[in-house]
């Protein structure tokens, strides 16, 4: 019988349990997908915790994007039994098997393996939302991307040098910033060893950045306002780090603006943006432009280990589970 990660009581990563089920008939229009490997997210952490915006009814399976093979169709819309498939969910994706839409169906990269399909999405996605469709970087524009060494840091690094950008790297350790170098940062910042808004200062002669990419927050968000120049857009992805102020004075100084990113919701209330988004991630991804890094891959039973690796900040880049 198929497997799944089960929450049954809100809490630490340490409550989840690993359970068997039973595999429920298809409906017509819907694609049963064997999952081969699935991507955590910290939103996944914030869900099980009840800390998150959308919060489903206990018991629930949480998980954002998963990858796999298509093994049955029930009138699947295009979809075949063979598929190679990202899958994208609000939650469910930890289990050896899923019932989805078409519309939830992507073709994986080929040159993608399960694990890197299955963390592409998520945060490639939201760092395209955020610097394309909100941040709207231009060429030559100096992106300060906080958390460069996590998964949707190093997307946004990814990105931005794509869309030619000059790109800060700020990150909490050596390998981190090493990781982003590779990935095509210009200059990096080690949060110990300088303050980072001295930091841009100085590598921007004083003029600071012009778009800050910060799924940090805290004292992050509120420092990046003492290094951005006119005109500044403040891209707020997350807040790990806990939720920072905005001192309105700061930003009324700069002409600067403040802009929440929510990828997924915004594909939900205008699907074309979702559309164009995917095209391009995808077509980068076949030109070998893009690729998740992931430092570990666990077995879905090592769901709370792997939890833990985004909750004490010792993943680089991306975890996946790998079922098996």
């Amino acid at each position: 019988m198929p497997r799944a990660v089960v929450c049954r009581e809100l809490g630490p990563p340490e409550l989840l349990r690993l359970e068997t089920f039973a595999p429920v008939p298809l409906k017509p229009g819907e694609v049963r997908v064997a999952i081969r490997a699935a991507g955590i997210n910290f939103p996944d952490v914030l869900m099980t915790a009840g800390e998150y915006q959308l919060k489903p009814p206990l018991p629930f399976t949480p998980g954002m994007e998963a990858a796999g093979d298509v093994i049955e169709v029930n009138d699947g819309g295009g979809a075949k039994v063979g598929d190679r498939v990202i899958v994208k969910m609000r939650h469910g994706a930890f289990s050896d098997e899923a019932v989805a839409a078409p519309s939830q169906l992507t073709r994986m990269p080929s040159t993608f393996d399960y694990a890197e399909g299955a963390t592409f999405l998520a945060a490639h996605g939201t760092a395209y939302h955020a610097l394309v469709d909100r941040g709207q970087l231009r060429p030559g524009e100096v992106l300060l991307v906080h958390g460069a060494g996590g998964g949707v840091g190093l997307a946004a690094v990814e990105v931005g040098k794509l869309l030619g950008a000059v790109v800060i790297a700020a990150a909490s350790s050596e390998e981190k910033l090493a990781i982003a170098k590779a990935r095509g940062a210009d200059h990096l910042v080690l949060y110990e060893r300088e303050p980072f808004r001295d930091a841009v200062k100085r590598i921007t002669d004083g003029s600071g950045a012009d778009v800050v990419f910060d799924p940090v927050g805290g004292e992050v968000f509120e420092n990046s306002m003492r290094c951005i120049n006119w005109g500044a857009r403040l891209l707020v992805i997350g807040f790990t780090g806990g939720i920072g102020l905005a001192r309105t004075n700061l930003l009324m100084i700069k002409g600067a603006s403040v802009l929440g990113i929510r990828a997924g919701e915004a594909v939900r209330r205008n699907p074309a943006l979702g559309e164009v988004r995917l095209k391009t991630l995808t077509e980068w991804a076949e030109a070998g432009k893009v690729r998740p890094n992931i430092s570990h891959r666990l077995p879905l039973a090592d769901v709370a280990k792997a939890m833990r690796l985004l909750l004490e900040r010792k993943a680089v880049g991306r975890v996946a589970l790998t079922m098996g």
